[in-house]
């Protein structure tokens, strides 16, 4: 069991990378060559340029300035500096709301806390229900939990109370913060500025029509059921192998200015590469002659593909982004049943284009059921199997365990700073390590099923993040785990005895989780705003490919958030900090620092590196107050677990309520703000019309949206081109309807006036 003293040194350990992390990064950002690795934002925002320096020429790599130095932490203060409202204009929403999770967690933990070692500390410490037991292994940290109250103690009461009020104080907490960020979300629609989603729906299923193609049947029935506010409509097209092709051209072309950097510098010599697997085996050949006769090719491909995708009807999927006249007449689509049959001419708010997943429009809808299902049961074995290493990384924080099964290790093992290193800081990096994959198979789990935006595909592999975390993080690491670990040595009592100990182990497993969020939690967030992964493929692009300004922009890679990796770990800080507040109080002051670091550090990166890649104006945030709500009610079970395993059945009856009013408040939450993120009312749709009307009367929306969705291999076409393509693709997807009977169908109406807004001018860079 691991000890203060294995804690401390795990603290040291942990502590100490993250100051060196902290260090390396505070000397790195001041350099000027590093400066787009830690300042990318503002570079893609145009309003930074790369720091001239005048002088010797080793100013222009190295800050000479010995007073910057100095002020090496004032990161911090400015990474605080900025108000939220700017933090919005500036990084968005969904920036802005994510950090608010971090603050929930420092709102909800540090009175929790501050109660907790006030007063349950001391109840748990002055009692010697371990000391007593000869049969029980424990540590100092263990005396402070609740195994250490003894059997049927009235203290328990004490823990009952504290349960209630960490209950109510969470619940208060959560709704104050759901209160908040649905008004936020409520006026950043309204005052957003104009976007091509909030007037376009996303229409699936189309049926199918022998006289009409899919792009005539939906502009004939929208304009016979939304005569007044229709405006125009892009079917959607399978371009899949299209984008794999313009891609694996511009990974050629990539590598043919590699070689062809690679020949000016060293003239004499003509670069090689061998044209088998990843360029291992094969025939030896001329690298620039190669990669520019497989250039020749694919652009041949290129151009037969897209032709082949705009002339031939089987291209186009039973699906379109429909676009209204209106917001007013989107909202009211997008929310309503379109037809008798409920499964045909499904609408749904599309999604910004930046934000659709390209590559899922080509699925067949009535698959996605089937696909679902596959990536359940997929998902179930991922689970089930991933117990394996997960019962390893258990083993490692039990020297007994290893002594059994490696005795001759043990002389080894039982070196004090070895032993505190395996229990302290093994155990945790030993987790990590096993959980880095887990991310891009859980992303790949959900682009199989099928969603269509990169924010949908975010959200699902979050909850599967969580859900995974939760069943093997928690418990098969604490329930499961423990129990071997402590039944083995009580194979021969009565069940009775089998259930007080289990009872009394379950809180041990506390300091796992420990060295965990110190490993994961402390040096893994310091370790974030290093960026060393970026900074090393930036120095390495910049030195072999760079040759203009835009390859000079994509070296950058500033990242996103991470929502589908960053969120799930939150919660599991939260889900450990609500068991672990009335169990193990001393587990608590671990969870404060990684929130406070944490807001800190990613609030640096959000205003100086990430790029968000959409904006889904805090859509997110229900599913965080459901897990957390989760994380909650099942705190409650365990400690209804634990008292009755510690004799302490009285006061079960009293917990009970406790879930039950934790799921009547979050009913209340779902029924009073969840609607604020899933639907967007009538009444602020009307507003911003009126509002627009009286500013800009004479409008042109049309041109604005005709070409909004349009797949982005289209959009990627040389600019002489794209007039003409774009052309063609309004020939190909909008064309005049068949039927007689409906040749008199009329044109919708067109708004006069000036065209769409343009886009603000970029700044150039003089680097």
């Amino acid at each position: 069991m691991a000890t203060f003293g294995d804690i401390g040194l795990a603290a040291g350990v942990n502590i100490l990378s993250a100051l060196i992390f902290l260090i390396a990064f505070a000397i790195l950002r001041l350099q000027p060559f590093n400066d787009r690795v830690y300042f990318p934002k503002w570079y893609l925002k145009g309003l930074r340029t790369s720091p001239t320096r005048s002088g010797a020429f080793v100013s222009k790599f190295v800050n000479l300035d010995w007073r910057s130095y100095i002020r090496f932490l004032n990161w911090v203060p400015d990474a605080l500096k900025m108000p939220e409202a700017e933090l919005i204009d500036h990084a968005g929403l969904d920036s802005a709301v994510y950090l608010r999770i971090y603050l929930l967690g420092l709102k909800i933990f540090v009175p929790v806390t501050l109660l907790a070692w006030a007063i349950l500390v001391p109840v748990n410490w002055t009692n010697n229900t371990l000391a007593a037991s000869a049969s029980l292994e424990y540590s100092d940290i263990d005396k402070l939990s609740i195994s250490n109250v003894p059997f049927g103690s009235q203290r328990f009461w004490t823990h009952l109370v504290m349960a209630y009020a960490f209950t109510f104080w969470t619940c208060y907490t959560l709704r104050k913060e759901y209160e908040i960020v649905a008004a936020m979300r409520l006026h950043f629609v309204a005052s957003e500025r104009r976007r091509p989603d909030q007037f376009t729906v996303l229409v699936r299923n189309v049926p199918p029509d022998p006289d009409e193609s899919v792009s005539e049947c939906v502009e004939h029935f929208f304009l016979v059921n939304h005569p007044d506010h229709y405006l125009t409509h892009q079917a959607v097209v399978n371009a899949n192998k299209l984008a794999k092709l313009v891609k694996e051209k511009k990974s050629k072309q990539n590598w043919l200015d590699y070689y062809q950097l690679k020949y000016s510098r060293n003239p004499s010599q003509r670069p090689m590469k061998k044209t088998g697997y990843l360029g291992l085996c094969g025939n030896k050949v001329d690298a620039i002659d190669y990669q520019t006769a497989e250039i020749e090719r694919l652009s041949k491909e290129i151009a037969e593909e897209r032709e082949r995708v705009m002339s031939d009807p089987k291209s186009l999927m039973p699906a379109a982004f429909v676009s209204f006249k209106t917001r007013w007449g989107a909202a009211v689509c997008a929310q309503t049943q379109q037809s008798r049959n409920p499964t045909l001419w499904l609408t749904e708010w599309a999604p910004e284009p930046r934000d659709v997943f390209w590559a899922n429009l080509a699925i067949p809808y009535v698959s996605l059921t089937v696909r679902r299902l596959i990536a359940a049961v997929a998902f179930f074995f991922l689970t089930f199997f991933f117990m394996i290493p997960i019962a390893f990384v258990q083993s490692l924080a039990n020297i007994e365990g290893i002594e059994r099964r490696a005795p001759f290790l043990r002389p080894i093992i039982e070196v004090s700073f070895i032993k505190s290193l395996i229990q302290g800081v093994l155990p945790g990096i030993a987790l990590k390590i096993f959980l880095i994959v887990l991310p891009t198979i859980l992303m790949m789990m959900s682009k199989f099923e099928g969603f269509l935006a990169i924010s949908a595909l975010e959200r699902r592999s979050a909850l599967r993040y969580y859900t995974f975390n939760f069943v093997n993080v928690f418990l098969v690491s604490v329930i499961a785990g423990t129990a071997i670990e402590q039944l083995d040595r009580f194979l021969g009592q009565s069940p009775n005895q089998i259930a007080q100990t289990i009872g009394v182990a379950i809180p041990m497993k506390a300091t796992f989780f420990i060295t965990y969020v110190m490993v994961d939690g402390w040096a893994g967030v310091a370790g974030e705003i290093l960026r060393l992964k970026p900074l090393i493929i930036y120095h390495l692009k910049k030195f072999f490919l760079v040759k203009t300004e835009k390859d000079r922009e994509e070296a950058m890679d500033p990242g996103s958030i991470g929502f589908d990796t960053g969120e799930p770990q939150i919660q599991l800080y939260f889900l450990l900090g609500l068991i672990y507040a009335v169990v193990t109080p001393v587990f608590l002051p671990f969870i404060l620092v990684f929130f406070a670091l944490a807001y800190v550090v990613f609030r640096h990166q959000i205003i100086n590196v990430y790029n968000q890649e959409y904006e889904s104006a805090g859509a997110f945030w229900p599913d965080v107050h459901g897990r957390i709500i989760v994380a909650l009610v099942f705190s409650q079970l365990v400690l209804m677990g634990l008292m009755t395993t510690k004799g302490a059945a009285a006061s079960t009856p009293f917990l009970i309520a406790l879930p039950v009013l934790t799921i009547f408040f979050h009913r209340f939450c779902k029924g009073r703000y969840e609607p604020a993120f899933v639907k967007y009312p009538l009444q602020e749709a009307m507003m911003k019309e009126t509002l627009e009307r009286a500013r800009e009367p004479y409008l042109n929306l049309k041109p604005y949206l005709q070409n909004a969705y349009i797949h982005p291999v289209f959009k990627d076409d040389e600019d002489d081109e794209d007039e003409d393509l774009n052309g063609k693709l309004e020939d190909s997807v909008i064309v005049a309807t068949k039927r007689q009977s409906r040749r008199n169908t009329p044109v919708p109406s067109k708004l006069s006036g000036s065209s769409s807004p343009s886009l603000p001018e970029v700044v150039p860079e003089n680097s």
